[in-house]
Formats: structure tokens, C-alpha cells, sequence
């Protein structure tokens, strides 16, 4: 899930989770609350809306001892001047939260409060200034802050009192309870919340982030084999993933230079052995004829073709290593141009013949294309390929007479060049690889033998860039057929 997708997500749950889980305690506490206030103050029918009028709930609790006294009252007056009785009914009142004042004429006679009177009394209304209702009463402010219901009496003395049911206007304890438990619930659903929210994002960012600096860390100690999984699509995993991807972009480079500088050292390896045979013999001929052991004319005519034989390998050598350095940053100088394939094939075979016939080996050349087809290819490239082919079943060739057959046909849109040779043939196990560079079957590296390993590396290379394909049939022992493909040209008629 996205990081920002998460965030929104935490927004609104953090507004809307502690809502409904407040309104849920409410709801839960307050039907609690009411069925305790109804116990225990013998009432019913209390709602939410009565339960916050404390005035409203305590005068419908003090409702059936206000009807008691106005009947005891209305009986037995002087019943309000024993103490005894008068403790008794404010025993009652006291569990509703209200107390029992009497006044005999203007003097305080009792009171069932605890604390003084005295403000209270004084602001007590007079006789007959107030109905005598059970559902009703009045509301004495200022400091007393009370609600006082009134039953006017006459003793048998004939002096004027008053019974009154004080009741004090402030919280009754379940509502001081239910705010409490409420506040509470707030507090601890606002925690839990938070705090969940605040794991769910934490774990969806700790997670992936402490992958990652495990995978910086092995790519600070230069370990680069492992494996950054990250589930998920935020933008983290993101990261990760694109960190993975840096990392075997990484390693693949990595591997790449091994590979390269490994190459590198191994052609080196392969130039710098194969120069010596040829520098060896030229130091060797050259020797000979300051010495005097070339004393004859046939003799110096011999020492010095070997000698330019020697240096032509030394160019050979030379050339390839060059070449192969353009190979490797992709700047070989093709120039492209139409070529006649028989014409193109003739003139290569008699080159290739003249130098054949001097190694004493057979030349047998067929070409069944027709005078008038065309290819696009670079001519010394090509010339090239046909070299290093040819050119490496000579190194190859371990028969007493040997003999190397080119053959071009067509073969549809394509033109298909064979050249077979009765070498000594390829292993099958070495077949697949004989294109790649530094490729060599034959590891001894002898002088009759040896060679860059790039030759055929070159060939598919050129082949490869003219889009043509290469490829070769060997028995070992028999010989080899190399072929390639090129596409013919071919004009494209313009619709007009």
C-alpha cells in the first residue's frame, strides 16, 4: 500500500474510530448510569435528556416524600416537632442527595444537614409564597445554590411553619461517574488508536527500510550477492526494488569487468606467447646470416623468406589485437556498399588459392549464384571472414594432403557460403563455444597451432554486424564446414 494511501487511511481512521468508539462507551455507560440511578433512587423513566437535569431527576426522586409529608402534614401537624420522626424521613431524603429543614414561625427548629444552615435559612421563602405542588419548587441562587420544594403547616399552638426538602443542585454521583468513565474511555481509545495506527505505519516503513540498509551494507562491504525482496507497492518497496535492480545492474558490471580484464590478461597471455615463437625465429635467422651460416644464395634465400613469413605472422598477430580493440568498443569502420557476389567470391578465391597452393593443400571452389545477384557488405570485412575461416583450417589441418572446398549457393532471399575443409574437426563438446572470444580446442598453445582466441570471435562479430548468421558441422577427425548467411539486395519498387 502506498505511503500516501496510508496516511489518508490514518487521518481518517483517527477521526472517525475514536467518534464511533466514544459514542459506542456513551451509549453503554449512560444505560448503565440510568439503571443504577433508578435503583437507587426508587425512580423510573429517566432518559438521556432528563439524566443531564440533575434538578429535573432529584425533584421526581423526592417527589413520593414530598406527598408523605403534605399528607402527614395535613393530619398530624405537631409530627413534625418530634425529632425522632423527623430524623427518620430525613434518613430517606439523605440517599436522594436532599435534607429536611423545619422553621416554627421565623425560628430554625430542625435541620438535617450536616454542614450550616444558616445562609440557607435565610433565603427560605416565607408562608403561602409558594404553591405546594409535589412537581414543583424553587431555585435559590446566589451562594446557597439549592432546590427547595415547601409544605406550610399549622401547629397545634396555633403557630405558623413550614416543612422543607432541600435538595443540592450539584452532580449526583452517577453523573460524575459517567464523565469520568467517558473521559477515561476517550483517553484510552485515543492511546490504543493512535498507537495502532502508529504501528501500522511504522511497520510499513521499518520493514522495508531495514532491508535496505541491510543491502547497503553489503554493498558497502562490497558483497553483492543477495537478494533484496520487497513485497508491497508503496513507495519504499519502490525503492527497494529499484535498489535490486541497481544491484544486479551492479553486479552484472561487476562481472562484466572481472570477465573483461580476465579476457584482457588471457589475450596478453596469448599475444605475448605466440609473438615469441615468431620473434625467436627471426632473432635465430637473423643470427645465422651475421654469422655467416647463410654462405650460400640459396641459403639467404631461404632464411630471409622465413624471416618475412615470421614478420608476416607478427602483423597477423598485431592486426587481430587491434582489431579486436574495436570489436570490444563497437567501432569497427564498416563501409557498406553493393558487392556482386560471383565477382566478389572469384577475385577472393584466387587470393585465397595462390597462398593454398603454396601450404600444398587442395582448392576446389563452386559458386551456383547467378551473375546478377547483390549484397550489401563491407568488402574488407568480408574479405576478413574469409581469411580467418580458411585461415584457421590451415592451423587445423593434420592431414598429408590436404584440401579446403568454398561453396556459395542461393538459398532464397539469402546467399549461403560453405567452406569445408579435412582437417582434424571440432569435439561436439566444444562446438557451441567456438565463436566465443578466447575460445581455443587446443589449450597446449604450440607454435603450429596457437593463436589469439579471437579469430573466430571476429568472424561472428562481422557477420553478426552485416545481419547475417554464422554457424558450423564438425566431425571429429573428419573435418569442418563453417557456414554463413547473407541477405540479398534486392531493390523495393516505389508505388507511384
Amino acid at each position: 500500500m502506498k505511503l500516501k494511501t496510508r496516511l489518508i487511511i490514518a487521518f481518517f481512521v483517527i477521526i472517525c474510530v475514536p467518534i464511533s468508539l466514544t459514542a459506542v462507551a456513551l451509549v453503554g455507560f449512560s444505560r448503565y448510569q440510568i439503571r443504577s440511578l433508578e435503583n437507587n433512587l426508587g425512580i423510573s423513566g429517566v432518559t438521556y435528556e432528563t439524566l443531564s437535569d440533575s434538578v429535573q431527576v432529584l425533584n421526581k426522586a423526592t417527589q413520593s416524600n414530598f406527598e408523605q409529608i403534605r399528607e402527614k402534614g395535613a393530619e398530624d401537624p405537631d409530627l413534625f416537632l418530634d425529632k425522632e420522626y423527623l430524623n427518620r424521613v430525613n434518613e430517606e431524603l439523605r440517599d436522594k442527595y436532599s435534607f429536611l429543614i423545619v422553621r416554627k414561625s421565623d425560628l430554625l427548629y430542625y435541620s438535617g444537614s450536616d454542614s450550616s444552615v444558616e445562609k440557607l435559612f435565610a433565603e427560605l421563602p416565607e408562608n403561602d409564597d409558594f404553591s405546594s405542588q409535589s412537581d414543583s419548587g424553587v431555585y435559590i441562587g446566589k451562594d446557597v445554590k439549592a432546590f427547595v420544594k415547601q409544605v406550610d403547616l399549622e401547629f397545634s399552638d396555633h403557630t405558623r411553619g413550614s416543612v422543607f426538602i432541600i435538595t443540592s443542585l450539584t452532580m449526583i454521583p452517577q453523573m460524575r461517574t459517567l464523565t469520568r468513565d467517558v473521559i477515561i474511555s476517550i483517553i484510552i481509545i485515543l492511546i490504543l488508536t493512535s498507537g495502532m495506527l502508529t504501528m501500522w505505519i511504522y511497520n510499513g516503513i521499518s520493514t522495508p527500510l531495514k532491508k535496505l540498509k541491510v543491502a547497503t551494507q553489503n554493498i558497502k562491504e562490497g558483497n553483492l550477492d543477495f537478494v533484496l525482496d520487497a513485497e508491497g507497492d508503496d513507495e519504499i518497496s519502490e525503492l527497494c526494488r529499484d535498489f535490486e535492480e541497481m544491484r544486479q545492474r551492479l553486479r552484472e558490471s561487476t562481472e562484466e569487468k572481472i570477465q573483461y580484464d580476465k579476457e584482457n590478461k588471457e589475450l596478453i597471455s596469448n599475444i605475448a606467447h605466440d609473438l615469441k615463437t615468431p620473434i625467436t625465429a627471426l632473432k635465430g635467422y637473423a643470427e645465422g646470416i651475421i654469422d655467416g651460416v647463410a654462405d650460400t644464395p640459396e641459403k639467404m634465400d631461404r632464411y630471409i623468406r622465413t624471416i618475412y613469413n615470421k614478420a608476416n605472422d607478427m602483423d597477423r598477430l598485431i592486426n587481430e589485437l587491434t582489431f579486436y580493440s574495436k570489436i570490444d568498443t563497437n567501432r569497427i569502420p564498416y563501409t557498406f556498399n553493393k558487392i556482386n557476389v560471383c565477382d566478389y567470391f572469384d577475385d577472393c578465391i584466387e587470393e585465397v588459392g595462390l597462398d593454398l597452393e603454396s601450404k600444398n593443400i587442395d582448392l576446389s571452389y563452386f559458386n551456383s549464384v547467378e551473375k546478377d545477384v547483390l549484397i550489401i557488405a563491407d568488402a574488407e570485412q568480408l574479405k576478413r571472414v574469409i581469411n580467418n575461416i580458411v585461415g584457421n583450417s590451415i592451423k587445423y589441418m593434420d592431414k598429408p594432403k590436404g584440401y579446403i572446398s568454398i561453396r556459395v549457393k542461393d538459398v532464397g532471399d539469402f546467399i549461403q557460403v560453405e567452406i569445408e575443409d579435412n582437417g582434424r574437426g571440432i569435439a561436439a563438446k566444444d562446438l557451441p563455444a567456438i565463436f566465443d572470444r578466447f575460445f581455443r580446442a587446443d589449450v597446449s598453445r604450440n607454435s603450429s597451432k596457437g593463436g589469439s582466441g579471437i579469430g573466430l570471435s571476429i568472424v561472428r562479430k562481422i557477420i553478426e554486424d552485416h545481419g547475417g548468421k554464422i554457424w558450423a558441422n564438425s566431425k571429429l577427425g573428419c573435418g569442418t564446414i563453417m557456414y554463413f548467411v547473407l541477405r540479398k539486395y534486392q531493390e523495393v519498387p516505389i508505388n507511384e
